[in-house]
């Protein structure tokens, strides 16, 4: 079944479910440190958090969440995953996964995934740049979300 999504004013939502991202917010936050002290200080239980907190996310964040997974054949040198790990930093991306191949014919297969919500430029800025860096042969988007 195709999960479907509503636009609802939070004057509206139930009480759990408001509370339910404010325990998230506290533990994003690190204000807090288990969900048990999350919801002792907004008054939940943790059955209701557990219950809603799949299905609430403030709208601002959703839009700005993205992922992008991009693969890249490197050569077997020392230094250039490490450029490449960098230069995505630089540009404001936060490397969510690194999956490495072993090095064949003096190359190796990388697929990072990368979220990109905070990228001080495009997305395609970024990967043009990375195309351009010495001992990158191949970079591809393989997928985005």
């Amino acid at each position: 079944m195709k999960e479907r999504y509503y636009l609802v004013r939070e004057d509206i939502l139930p009480d759990a479910v408001i509370k339910t991202l404010q325990v998230k917010q506290l533990l994003a936050s690190g204000d807090v440190k288990t969900v048990n002290e999350a919801v002792a200080r907004v008054g939940l239980s943790r059955s209701a958090f557990y219950k809603y907190k799949d299905g609430i996310h403030l709208l601002n964040q959703i839009e700005r969440e993205s992922i992008v997974t991009i693969s890249f054949d490197l050569e077997h040198r020392s230094g250039i995953l490490s450029k490449v790990l960098g230069l995505i930093a630089g540009s404001g991306g936060n490397v969510l996964t690194i999956n490495q191949s072993i090095p064949l014919q003096g190359k190796a297969n990388v697929v990072i995934s990368v979220e990109t919500s905070r990228l001080t430029e495009e997305l395609d800025e970024m990967i043009k740049m990375l195309q351009g860096t010495p001992g990158v042969r191949k970079t591809e988007i393989v997928g985005q979300g």
